[in-house]
C-alpha cells in the first residue's frame, strides 16, 4: 500500500523498468483501474508527486506527467497546493469515455494499428 497524509490508499504500485511502455503510463494506468474499479473513490486524495516518486524510486516528473494525463482524462483533478484528488464520476457512460481515453492512449503507445486496437475490444466485448 501507498498511503498518503490523509489516510487513504492506493493499492501496491510498481513501474516495471523493462516493459515496453512508459513508466508514466504505467503509473497512469494502474491509477485509472484504480478508480475504475471503485478502490480510489471520489473525494480521495493522491500522493503528493514527491511522495510517490520516492516511494517508488522514480523520477517527480514521471509522476507528474501521470498525474496530468489522468486530470485530461478527467479521473483526477489538481487543487494546487491542496493535493491531486480523485474526480467524481456522473454515470457509467463517463467512466466508458474515461477507459477508452485510456485504452486508446495505451494502444498508440504500444505502436498497435487502429484497426487491430478495435479488434481487441470487438473479442473482449463477445467474450
Amino acid at each position: 500500500m501507498v498511503p498518503d497524509d490523509t489516510g487513504a490508499q492506493l493499492t501496491t504500485l510498481a513501474v516495471d523498468p523493462a516493459s515496453s511502455e512508459p513508466p508514466f503510463a504505467q503509473l497512469r494506468t494502474q491509477i485509472a483501474n484504480q478508480v475504475a474499479s471503485g478502490a480510489l473513490k471520489a473525494g480521495d486524495r493522491l500522493p503528493t508527486v514527491r511522495q510517490l516518486a520516492g516511494d517508488l524510486g522514480i523520477a517527480a516528473n514521471t509522476v507528474a506527467r501521470a498525474y496530468r494525463e489522468l486530470e485530461a482524462d478527467g479521473l483526477v483533478e489538481g487543487r494546487g497546493r491542496a493535493g491531486t484528488f480523485v474526480m467524481g464520476r456522473s454515470g457509467p457512460e463517463e467512466a466508458a469515455d474515461a477507459a477508452a481515453s485510456l485504452y486508446a492512449r495505451t494502444v498508440a503507445g504500444l505502436g498497435l494499428d487502429p484497426a487491430e486496437a478495435l479488434a481487441i475490444v470487438r473479442r473482449a466485448l463477445r467474450a
